[in-house]
């Protein structure tokens, strides 16, 4: 009698299989989610912060005044600063060759950023919505009453929850009036400077 060999899955192996799937789901799932988050608040805490670095030397550079400001029209073909905008709406580098925070005819835009993601918000010490390098690279302090950015911090839902590593979840940049930009990711200087919303 001839015997054939038949090739398939157990129902044993096949459950075993789907319990190994759901564990690796089940933890994977969310680490995904929490990476995702953290990928997120870090391309915007960087993008701001390579802004500052990006308009500091190009100051040096061109010996003019550049400033960073907040533009609810970025993405158009002739940005402007908003008065009293918010970093959330996008935000704009420019040679501001008078130096009156707005940006006029024959002051060249270097760069734009688009809005950020609306799950992370981006709130400034006094609402300021400005910072302006002098043709030095040192911060020019506050303009016409104005006061200029200090401290930006950048946070979503999480807050300042302590994250993998012990540190926050959220982000502070500081800037010091002569115009050095560093983000922050310890949870106490964070809560001392206002904490997330």
């Amino acid at each position: 009698m001839k015997t054939r060999s038949q090739s398939g899955f157990t129902l044993y192996e096949l459950l075993i299989t789907v319990l190994v799937i759901g564990v690796i789901l089940g933890l994977g799932v969310p680490n995904m989610q929490e990476f995702t988050a953290n990928s997120r608040i870090s391309a915007a805490a960087n993008d701001l912060h390579s802004s500052f670095l990006l308009a500091r030397s190009e100051a040096a550079r061109a010996r003019a005044n550049i400033t960073i400001c907040a533009s609810d029209n970025s993405m158009t073909a002739n940005p402007t600063c908003t008065a009293n905008g918010i970093f959330d709406d996008g935000w704009i580098i420019f040679e501001d060759t008078d130096g009156n925070i707005a940006v006029d005819v024959g002051e060249s835009v270097l760069r734009v950023y688009p809005a950020i993601d609306t799950q992370i918000d981006i709130n400034t010490n006094g609402g300021s919505d400005y910072f302006s390098f002098a043709p030095t690279g040192l911060g020019r302090g506050d303009i016409g009453g104005q006061p200029a950015m200090a401290a930006a911090r950048i946070c979503d839902g999480r807050g300042n929850q302590t994250a993998a590593g012990g540190w926050s979840a959220a982000r502070v940049l500081i800037v010091t009036p002569i115009g050095r930009a560093t983000v922050i990711r310890d949870p106490i200087q964070i809560a001392a400077q206002g904490d997330c919303p």
